[in-house]
């Protein structure tokens, strides 16, 4: 009788071990140089970052991760607990989506295919890229100034920052209009204008498409507009 019931034990735990989690959205891909690590699956949570999938990865650099998605949402794949702070961002998605990326330079610039969010937020990314690399020139800049006592520089610099950023949140305005069938234009607005004009986000929670607006970002852009319409109304 011990030796059935120590069988059975044994049974339960192998099927235990073997039962990979399913899900409607599948992550592949590989990750060259990876020999040995192992790669999770995270998003956010309200404000922390939670590992829903995991696997080991062993010789080859192959991968696959997989999760329950209700809304398209963002994702990141970190390596061994993110214990180096890199990461591979991407719109999740159902469906398959496929990640190449490389060990050397994990999270810099990877290929992701499976996700239509994820080609427009790689379109955004890539002109926001060039006002980053223009603000951190205009830290330089401002250093220097204040370095020499540049008074008329820094006032300078100061009103060209102002209208960079101007310029800034315009783009990145009129590409979430352009891109209102899309749950990356709420995202984009949450992530990048939540401390704009609340026009500007208004401007973009009406043009959002009744799909997008039902979705996971399209909500919270709608609740975080009301927030702080609220707390205008309570200052008056």
């Amino acid at each position: 009788m011990k030796k059935i019931i120590g069988f059975i034990l044994i049974a339960i735990l192998a099927v235990a071990c073997s039962t990979k989690k399913d899900g409607n959205m599948i992550v592949q891909g590989n990750i060259k140089g990876l020999k040995k690590g192992t790669l999770y699956l995270q998003k956010m949570q309200d404000t922390a970052l939670v590992s829903v999938d995991s696997v080991k990865v062993s010789g080859d650099g192959n991968f696959r991760l997989t999760d329950n998605v209700e809304s398209p949402e963002m994702y990141y794949v970190t390596f061994n607990g993110n214990i180096t702070n890199k990461r591979i961002l991407f719109f999740g998605d159902k469906g398959t989506i496929t990640i190449k990326d490389n060990i050397e330079l994990f999270g810099f610039n990877p290929e992701i295919t499976g996700s239509k969010n994820q080609l427009v937020f790689n379109d955004y990314m890539k002109i926001n890229s060039k006002f980053q690399i223009q603000s951190l020139e205009f830290v330089k800049k401002e250093f220097d100034a204040k370095r020499d006592n540049d008074k008329d520089l820094l006032e300078k610099l100061d009103k060209d920052y102002r209208n960079m950023i101007r310029r800034r949140y315009l783009y990145t305005t009129n590409f979430a209009l352009t891109n209102a069938d899309s749950e990356a234009a709420p995202y984009i607005a949450l992530t990048e204008l939540y401390n704009a004009n609340i026009k500007l986000l208004d401007t973009i929670n009406n043009s959002l498409s009744e799909g997008v607006k039902n979705s996971t970002y399209g909500k919270r852009l709608d609740t975080y507009i009301k927030g702080i319409k609220e707390k205008e109304k309570e200052r008056k």
